[in-house]
């Protein structure tokens, strides 16, 4: 009763953890609402909110002739998706059970368990709606034809790996500076409305305005994925490495972190905060 089992070989070991990865995805799936469908459709509402919101803010301002020539919504949609996915990307890595959660006093649980299942929970809500909006749209209101679907895809994962690299930053320095962390999650978040260049694409910038965005990894995605759905569009100030340079980067960097903290953190913090 009282006695502990544990794997014997390496495919007993990665198949627990390949199971508590799952469990833990499921769970944080649907910690947003009890029901599955109905968490689903509450992240493709919001993603339908905003792409009616920058529809009408386009047309109001007149704007929709500095687009790209193709389907004028693939254009707002290729920036609204990869901007959702990557700041989720960020605040549920980020929100992830640290070391001193009550969650890790049950074994075989783990901070990287936890972080995989925040990560790949983000990804699968926002993959689903993705497939899901466009399908719709396809089927119900205006066919549409991707240049490279595969590689658009990929720029898609690249932009929710970058927010997951900077989520584990933040998760490891989340211990230390609670307050700081959840201002500086909730500042990235918001400036990425506008830093992400979303609204715009890389080719019609100045030098000067360009400055100001290539620093981030998340308008190289948008700006690249954007040259792979439309097949008029070529990118010459966005490029593939710098994201993936900047996500390994970080995840090493993170993975660093998280496990010095890990090392220190003990569960009176809290009550000293």
């Amino acid at each position: 009763m009282f006695q502990q089992t544990r794997p014997r070989s390496f495919i007993q070991s990665a198949f627990v953890i390949c199971e508590l990865i799952y469990h833990a995805t499921v769970r944080k799936v649907r910690s947003s609402h009890n029901n599955a469908f109905l968490a689903l459709a509450m992240n493709m509402l919001q993603a339908v909110v905003l792409v009616a919101a920058f529809y009408v803010m386009f047309t109001i301002l007149g704007l929709r002739g500095a687009k790209l020539r193709g389907d004028f919504l693939l254009y707002v949609m290729s920036g609204i998706f990869l901007y959702i996915t990557h700041v989720k990307s960020v605040g549920a890595v980020a929100g992830s059970e640290n070391s001193a959660s009550p969650m890790m006093q049950h074994a075989p649980m783990n901070t990287i368990i936890s972080i995989v299942a925040g990560a790949l929970s983000t990804l699968y809500i926002q993959a689903l709606s993705l497939l899901t909006i466009l399908f719709v749209y396809h089927v119900a209101f205006k066919p549409f034809d991707v240049n490279e679907p595969v590689l658009a895809f990929s720029m898609f994962l690249l932009a929710w790996f970058t927010g997951c690299a900077v989520g584990l930053v933040l998760l490891a320095v989340k211990p230390w500076f609670p307050t700081f962390v959840q201002v500086f999650t909730q500042v990235y978040q918001r400036a990425n409305m506008i830093a992400s260049g979303k609204m715009f694409v890389a080719n019609a910038l100045p030098p000067t305005m360009l400055m100001l965005f290539d620093w981030n990894p998340l308008f190289h995605c948008i700006d690249q994925a954007r040259g792979f759905v439309f097949i008029n569009y070529f990118p010459r100030n966005s490029s593939v490495e710098y994201p993936i340079i900047v996500a390994l980067v970080l995840v090493m960097i993170g993975l660093m972190g998280e496990f010095y903290t890990r090392q220190h953190v003990s569960s009176s913090w809290g009550a000293r905060r």
